[in-house]
């Protein structure tokens, strides 16, 4: 829904969902990109879908000569979103030192024929890792990025073995010499519990580490009436109105959520993946937005909260190159129905202009 120029994203609110059926796979244009067979793209993590078992094993420490690993169990669950060229997976992993939550989102990209991958821990909610990015060969895959560790620069490879055996295989592997050497510091070996994904048990009613239920509402299937403003913060009050669909489902124990979202707009049916996480430091939700049309990049996420039964969120951004705030919505919260509104302000917030109002209404 936020779109301020084509290299942002289209809806601050962080839809995110579960994917559809491959047959379902809108007919999207990249007019910039080679010709890729994106159905076959949209079955590269299709043997990944579902509930897993999960048994972990850890180097201890890690780039400092350790051989010592701890090894522990966790779960997973993993669903497709934009019709199979993105997923996210929520996960469960029970440390030595405890039990957290995790969260991985994958894009695949058109252009580069690559697949994005990042991570949003749980114990860090205000952070993504930077992605790994590359692809599958057979029954294998391998995907390559930087970041740092212990205030270093170091590249990281995640690699997939046996995908389409009975016992998926993971390894992440370090290097602190620009890929002369390489560490193993984690490997992981999936055993299925189910074929069709449901979510992990939420953290219990009471615990200290839950958050706010303020997102329950929003869990299932929903039609979606979409009217946008043709131009924006230019005087104009031309508008669009199109339908769409949206499915979301909670992660993170309940201290986040993710849904799917499919718009038929008047230029072209698009999909984006959001998903939001728990500050508990300022009591905050963070909201981020994936759009399937700049797979490439997660953008700037909004914060904000509910009070009285209203979600108020705001982000700093770029609208056709002017400094912009963004505000989104919620409002018109009952069982089966709501109302996502997005405005700008090009004042500072003195004044705003509504640009894109969602209507909700629930299927399942």
């Amino acid at each position: 829904m936020f779109q301020s120029s084509p290299n942002r994203r289209d809806l601050l609110a962080g839809l995110i969902g579960a994917g559809t059926g491959i047959a379902a796979l809108p007919k999207l244009a990249f007019a910039q990109s080679p010709q890729r067979d994106l159905a076959a793209r949209a079955r590269d993590w299709e043997w990944l879908v579902g509930n897993w078992d999960v048994h972990h094993r850890r180097l201890r420490r890690r780039l400092a000569g350790s051989t010592d690993w701890d090894t522990f169990e966790g779960t997973s669950a993993m669903w497709l979103t934009m019709g199979g060229l993105g997923t996210i997976d929520d996960n469960i992993l029970d440390l030595p030192g405890g039990i957290y939550r995790a969260a991985g989102i994958r894009a695949y990209d058109p252009a580069t024929d690559r697949w994005s991958i990042w991570w949003l821990d749980g114990r860090n909610p205000t952070r993504i890792d930077p992605p790994v990015m590359g692809r599958f060969d057979g029954d294998a895959g391998t995907f390559t990025g930087t970041d740092t560790f212990e205030g270093r620069p170091i590249d990281v490879r995640f690699h997939w073995q046996a995908i389409h055996g009975r016992r998926p295989h993971w390894q992440q592997s370090f290097s602190p010499d620009r890929g002369a050497t390489w560490e193993m510091n984690w490997e992981n070996f999936f055993t299925r519990t189910a074929a069709q994904p449901t979510p992990l048990p939420l953290l219990p009613a009471g615990d200290p580490e839950r958050a706010p239920d303020d997102w329950a509402f929003l869990a299932g299937r929903w039609r979606v009436h979409h009217r946008k403003l043709r131009r924006r913060l230019a005087g104009s009050n031309d508008w669009d109105e199109f339908g769409g669909t949206f499915v979301n489902w909670p992660i993170l124990g309940g201290n986040g959520n993710a849904g799917d979202n499919l718009m038929e707009a008047p230029t072209g049916t698009f999909r984006g993946v959001g998903f939001r996480a728990w500050d508990p430091t300022t009591r905050e939700w963070l909201s981020w937005w994936l759009d399937g049309r700049d797979p490439t990049r997660i953008g700037t996420p909004l914060r904000g909260r509910f009070v009285n039964g209203v979600g108020l969120y705001l982000s700093d951004d770029v609208h056709e190159g002017r400094p912009v705030k963004a505000r989104v919505t919620w409002s018109r919260i009952s069982g089966a129905t709501a109302r996502w509104e997005q405005a700008f302000s090009a004042d500072g917030g003195q004044s705003w202009e509504i640009n894109w109002t969602s209507d909700f209404t629930r299927v399942v």
